[in-house]
């Protein structure tokens, strides 16, 4: 005899039960699962289903809010940071990305002001704030779009100022009555 009788000849099966083979079996027509319920019919039982009773994340309050659906992720590199590239390199997202500035190219790069910067250099960004752009101007560098245009800070929005009311025509003079002995 093989070594796999040896191994499964002591394990002890249980047989199994066929239903749905008639009255007489006793496991007939419904096969054990009684009639007209929620696990009698073959429909799947629904995950959090609570049987009718309201489930649990109904009678909980939402609490909080989020903003990820308006969020703008960004790549945040600071002035400092670039200082350990050579000088008059061109800088970009993907030399970024391989001195490990950033971990890749998926995402917009921003440019802060942060630490100092001793070296002239290009650099080509989604966006830049004041205080980059004026210290990359102090050394003779460029501030540049991804594209490759030069980047200008978008105007700064006006707040609106209600105009005059317009002038009101001075009362109309009313005609004065006539005097007494005068004819029209």
């Amino acid at each position: 005899m093989s070594m796999m009788h040896d191994i499964t000849a002591g394990l002890a099966s249980k047989k199994h039960k066929r239903k749905g083979r008639g009255e007489s079996s006793g496991k007939g027509k419904t096969c054990g699962r009684g009639t007209k319920a929620a696990h009698g019919g073959d429909v799947a039982w629904k995950p959090l289903h609570e049987g009718g009773q309201t489930p649990l994340h109904r009678r909980l309050p939402k609490r909080g809010f989020s903003n990820d659906r308006w969020e703008n992720p960004n790549y945040i590199v600071n002035i400092g940071e670039l200082d350990c590239l050579e000088a008059g390199a061109t800088v970009d997202a993907a030399s970024l990305a391989k001195s490990g500035l950033i971990q890749d190219t998926k995402l917009p790069v921003k440019i802060l002001g942060g630490g100092t910067l001793s070296k002239k250099l290009t650099i080509k960004a989604d966006w830049y704030t004041k205080s980059a752009l004026a210290r990359i101007a102090e050394l003779g560098g460029e501030a540049l779009t991804a594209k490759g245009a030069k980047f200008e800070l978008p105007k700064p929005k006006t707040k609106f100022v209600k105009r005059p009311d317009k002038a009101k025509p001075a009362a109309a003079a009313k005609p004065e009555p006539a005097a007494e002995g005068e004819k029209k």
